[in-house]
């Protein structure tokens, strides 16, 4: 099998496995002629990764199993803010609000807390660069929002005396490159 006939086959099924999971069929005849239509997802094509040790492999796998674990709560707390924001907005006035945030707070405690209370360090860590990612403001932003300055100065010191910084940027393009290579490829289906 000569190399080109290897790199059809090869493209070949990829195309079949992304028609597979592909969202939108659809058929439209031009001029006589039956045209079938498939929209697919993106393909990330990126060079193979090369470690130069083992911890640097053990971090590029440790940041797979936590991308996996915490990118989909990241999505369900950016809808959840979503929905709570929009709620708030239709309240009166201040009391109301505080009421009614009490009680989706309690709500979400409870949908949350026996998933959160598994996880790993590095896996709050992983969900806080998530939640910044998806909502453009860091975590420090999102606690002084929704619970107030205090709240949120208080938890900057706890995360302060474990060396973690609530106030940190998500950075694509530098410090957390790795990070959104995983994200684009698990987003993506191929990893």
């Amino acid at each position: 099998m000569t190399r080109r006939t290897s790199y059809i086959i090869i493209f070949l099924l990829a195309v079949g496995i992304s028609m597979s999971a592909a969202n939108v069929y659809t058929m439209r005849v031009v001029d006589g002629d039956t045209l079938y239509m498939v929209q697919m997802q993106d393909i990330y094509v990126y060079p193979p990764m090369r470690f130069k040790n083992k911890r640097q492999e053990k971090f590029y796998w440790r940041t797979v199993r936590d991308v996996k674990k915490c990118l989909p709560y990241a999505k369900m707390i950016t809808a959840d803010m979503a929905y709570a924001d929009a709620e708030l907005a239709k309240l009166p006035d201040n009391k109301a609000r505080r009421k009614w945030w009490r009680a989706y707070e309690r709500k979400l405690f409870k949908k949350y807390e026996k998933d959160f209370r598994n996880m790993y360090p590095s896996q709050g860590m992983m969900l806080m660069k998530l939640m910044d990612r998806e909502t453009d403001r860091t975590s420090y932003e999102l606690i002084k929002q929704y619970k107030g300055k205090v709240a949120a100065n208080f938890w900057q010191f706890i995360a302060k005396l474990f060396r973690n910084d609530l106030k940190e940027e998500y950075d694509a393009s530098d410090k957390d490159r790795i990070t959104e290579r995983v994200i684009n490829l698990v987003e993506a289906g191929q990893l």
